[in-house]
C-alpha cells in the first residue's frame, strides 16, 4: 500500500486550513487542484468525497474529509510533528476542535444567512446564540497562548484558521483576544509557507 499523501484542494476555500496543517506536519504530499463545478463535481472526485467539496486527503489507501477530522488525523498519522497532546491530556484538544467545527460553524453560518431560530426550536440546535459561542471560545483563550495545552496543536491550527476566515469576511467580530491569538499563530513559518503556496496557485475556474 502506498504511503503517498494526496491533498485535494481549491486555494479559494477552507482547504487552506489543511494546507497550513500539512506544512506544520512537514511530510511530503501531492496537491490535486480542483475547480468548482467541474473537477470537483466529476465522478473521479465524487468517488473520493461524494459531497463534491474540499478539503479531502488520501493517505495509505484511506480517505479523510472535513477540516477538523483531517487535522486530527494528520496529528495522529505523524506523531513526530508533536501536533497533538498525549492521549491522557486530550480533553480540551478534542473539545475545541469539534466545538469549532460544530456549534461555532453552525452559529456563524446561520447568522450570516439570516436564519432566525424560533425560541421553541432552539433546543434542536447545538448552540444558543453566536454571542454565547464566541464567549465560550474567548473564555478558553483567556490568559493562554494556545487553546488546548501549553503548546501549539492541531486544535490551534483549526481554531485560529476558522476565526481568521470568519473575521476576514466580517462574520465574527474581531475581538482583541481573537485578533491577538490569530496574529500570533499566523506568524508561524508553516502558516507563511502555506500562504505562499496557495497564493502562487492559479485561480480555479468557478471560484
Amino acid at each position: 500500500m502506498s504511503d503517498e499523501l494526496i491533498f485535494y484542494t481549491n486555494p479559494m476555500s477552507r482547504a487552506r486550513i489543511v494546507r497550513w496543517m500539512l506544512e506544520e506536519v512537514g511530510a511530503p504530499y501531492r496537491t490535486e487542484l480542483l475547480d468548482y463545478g467541474t473537477t470537483m463535481k466529476a465522478p473521479a472526485y465524487l468517488a473520493i468525497n461524494p459531497m463534491g467539496k474540499v478539503p479531502a486527503i488520501a493517505h495509505r489507501g484511506k480517505v479523510v474529509t472535513e477540516g477538523s477530522a483531517i487535522c486530527a488525523y494528520l496529528a495522529d498519522a505523524f506523531p513526530e510533528a508533536g501536533l497533538a497532546p498525549p492521549p491522557a491530556e486530550r480533553a480540551a484538544y478534542y473539545r475545541w476542535l469539534f466545538f469549532v467545527s460544530g456549534p461555532f460553524d453552525s452559529a456563524v453560518v446561520d447568522t450570516a444567512l439570516g436564519r432566525e431560530i424560533p425560541a421553541e426550536r432552539k433546543a434542536m440546535v447545538g448552540y444558543s446564540s453566536l454571542d454565547a459561542v464566541l464567549d465560550a471560545i474567548a473564555a478558553a483563550l483567556e490568559g493562554r497562548d494556545y487553546i488546548a495545552s501549553d503548546r501549539f496543536s492541531a486544535a490551534d491550527c483549526y481554531v485560529a484558521a476558522c476565526l481568521s476566515f470568519y473575521m476576514r469576511f466580517g462574520l465574527v467580530p474581531p475581538r482583541p483576544l481573537f485578533r491577538a491569538y490569530v496574529d500570533r499563530l499566523e506568524s508561524r513559518p508553516a502558516f507563511l509557507r502555506a500562504m505562499e503556496i496557495d497564493g502562487a496557485m492559479p485561480t480555479p475556474k468557478g471560484g
